[in-house]
């Protein structure tokens, strides 16, 4: 049933129209056509840019691979050092116009995007993600200093739109940032898994025994900051973890 006046509804379009108030209808990457708040400031173009991720890709890491490749697979990284997690899946590419949009919200605290990342997220996990097999949905955390930097995780508020749409709960308190790391962004792959190695634990008595986690956060480049948040909680504890981006 539709609820065309309900309470969710009015509070939808109060908020489009104070995000069309601070930011005016015309994308926020190329700046040139029209975007609504619904499209998340993001026009039809640039959107249709973004390249999703489909087989072939390696089992483990979701990484996807061009030609003809019949048989699932592992890639020759995660053959070399096997990732934690049971298995990890992105939605597209990080790269063009989703890499800039991404840049957007983490940096330049563009909320206004946020529509169009949670959609393409929802969209392509949450037919995957049956309520039956997965316990909760976890966040990757922020180091306390960085999200007072930041003044939000970007992780947890789309693992908040990913659970409203799956029905598999969030739990944020699970695992906490113990480390306050630097970037990961110029740093090499084996420098990346260096610079997070023990940088999450899992809280005492959080709970996580036996668990069946879906990881989430923004960006899954080489896994390193996923692996690691999935290594704390699996030595919590937890039963199994996927890592999604």
């Amino acid at each position: 049933m539709k609820l065309v006046n309900g309470p969710f509804t009015r509070y939808a379009r109060c908020v489009n129209a104070l995000l069309a108030f601070f930011y005016p209808e015309w994308c926020q990457v190329c700046r040139k056509a029209r975007a609504t708040p619904a499209q998340g400031f993001v026009c039809e173009s640039c959107a249709a840019s973004v390249k999703l991720i489909h087989r072939p890709y390696c089992e483990l890491c979701g990484r996807p691979y061009e030609g003809a490749i019949t048989n699932s697979f592992v890639c020759g990284q995660c053959q070399e050092g096997r990732p934690c997690w049971s298995f990890a899946r992105s939605a597209a590419l990080a790269e063009g116009v989703l890499l800039e949009a991404i840049h957007l919200y983490k940096y330049k605290r563009a909320i206004c995007v946020e529509p169009f990342l949670a959609g393409l997220l929802v969209s392509r996990a949450a037919p995957t993600l049956p309520r039956s097999e997965w316990d909760c949905i976890v966040p990757v955390p922020l180091h306390p200093v960085k999200e007072r930097e930041r003044d939000f995780n970007q992780a947890y508020r789309l693992g908040r739109r990913l659970a409203r749409e799956t029905g598999i709960p969030l739990r944020s308190g699970l695992v906490r940032r113990v480390a306050h790391t630097r970037t990961q962004t110029r740093l090499s792959r084996d420098e990346r898994f260096k610079n997070v190695r023990g940088a999450f634990q899992a809280r005492l008595g959080s709970g996580a025994q036996g668990l069946r986690i879906v990881l989430v956060d923004d960006v899954l480049t080489t896994g390193a900051t996923t692996d690691a948040c999935a290594r704390a909680l699996l030595d919590g504890g937890a039963g199994r973890a996927r890592a999604q981006a």
